[in-house]
């Protein structure tokens, strides 16, 4: 039996970035479906450390950049939301930490010291006096200075499960190999169908958005769009678990413009904890092979936090590719990126902070188009349409 979906607009890409978009049109009365091929939150979102930035490692260099100020307001939205105060109700999401934090060590602390005290900083890192150390840092060999962020770190699977709560039932899972097909036409994106058993839907809509991060290479060039392109950042982050019994979350700082470390910690099922490492280790590291790179974790990790015995712990990496539009020189983009192409909007959200930067670039632009809510209180896919699943934590895949 053959039926016709009809919706505002249809987001293809179920990463954090669409998702929030995704509960932001619905909760506005738009007719909004989502599609992914897999599962919710599982490509880069599940991945990322769920550091809610705030622009301050993208200052290192001692001054403000135009990156740390386009992302500078996204903690304090984040902030509310997570009170029930915000656009999109985040109450139920787990917080890790409420800070990141930062430490530094030697003379660089010295000279980084006068310019985290700027009235441009206000409110944004504050020193931490001895009396107020975390758990890591109260043993008596740290002898750096530390500095909390306002910059909180969150459980990504439990937003996930809050951005999708509720509108189970307009999402769809597609399989772009078997049983589902996107039309493309005269630069535009004409349907998309799919099969289910014996029935068959073709979906029309307004506009489509796409939002799949890395998988959006392969459907630009289906569509023979040349203009956004894409370029990949890739990352090689560690992964340690151990029996220390304290969390971290925290960048280690140098002399170079990246974190020398950056490091957030996630509960495993057994107690223990799993260290999530990235920063400019996790950038250089893209050349070097599995071993070499734990090898190289070891030494920073030892040099880092050389108060800590870590020898019986279980180390592990994972490639990860940053999806963004193309910039000159390779560049790392500012900001949210948008663009109309035909019926169809490209996004990326460039950094997890920034997808409610996104969702404000999209809506303005589908408010500029004269697209406005048509109405979903009765809209709902057939039951007989599959789901797509939460993605669960990455490194149950590395660790018996």
């Amino acid at each position: 039996m053959f039926h016709i979906i009809d919706t505002d607009v249809t987001i293809i890409g179920g990463g954090i970035a669409g998702l929030w978009l995704f509960r932001r049109l619905n909760d506005m009365g738009y007719k909004a479906l989502l599609l992914e091929n897999a599962t919710l939150g599982g490509g880069q979102s599940i991945k990322s450390q769920g550091i809610i930035h705030g622009g301050i490692k993208y200052a290192l260099s001692g001054y403000l950049t135009e990156a740390s100020e386009c992302i500078a307001g996204m903690p304090a939205r984040w902030c509310a939301c997570l009170n029930g105060e915000g656009e999109i109700d985040l109450r139920r999401v787990r917080t890790l930490s409420d800070h990141q934090y930062m430490w530094t060590s030697g003379g660089w602390g010295s000279r980084m010291t006068a310019f985290f005290a700027s009235k441009a900083l206000v409110g944004r890192v504050d020193p931490v006096s001895r009396s107020e150390l975390p758990k890591v840092f109260t043993d008596p060999g740290f002898k750096g200075k530390l500095y909390k962020l306002n910059e909180c770190v969150l459980d990504v699977e439990t937003v996930v499960t809050e951005l999708v709560a509720g509108l189970e039932d307009r999402t769809l899972k597609v399989d772009w190999n078997r049983d589902s097909v996107i039309h493309f036409g005269n630069n535009e994106i004409q349907s998309i169908e799919c099969t289910a058993g014996a029935e068959h839907y073709e979906i029309r809509t307004r506009r489509f958005i796409l939002t799949a991060g890395e998988g959006s290479g392969n459907i630009l060039q289906h569509w023979g769009v040349t203009s956004p392109e894409m370029q990949l950042r890739p990352l090689h982050m560690v992964m340690m678990k151990h029996k220390y019994p304290y969390p971290l979350y925290a960048h280690c700082i140098s002399t170079d413009a990246t974190p020398h470390l950056t490091i957030t910690s996630h509960p495993a099922d057994d107690g223990q904890w799993i260290w999530y490492m990235g920063g400019h280790m996790a950038e250089s590291g893209v050349k070097r092979d599995r071993e070499a790179q734990i090898a190289w974790a070891k030494r920073e990790v030892a040099q880092c936090l050389p108060w800590i015995d870590f020898s019986d712990a279980e180390w592990a990496t994972l490639r990860v590719n940053r999806a963004e539009p193309k910039q000159s020189n390779r560049l790392r983009p500012d900001a949210a990126y948008c663009q109309s192409v035909g019926n169809g909007l490209v996004a990326w959200p460039i950094k997890l902070a920034l997808a409610p930067n996104l969702s404000d670039e999209v809506i303005k632009v589908l408010k500029g188009k004269g697209i406005e809510p048509s109405g979903n209180e009765a809209f709902s896919l057939p039951e007989t349409l599959p789901r797509p699943p939460i993605s669960g934590p990455f490194w149950r895949d590395y660790f018996d």
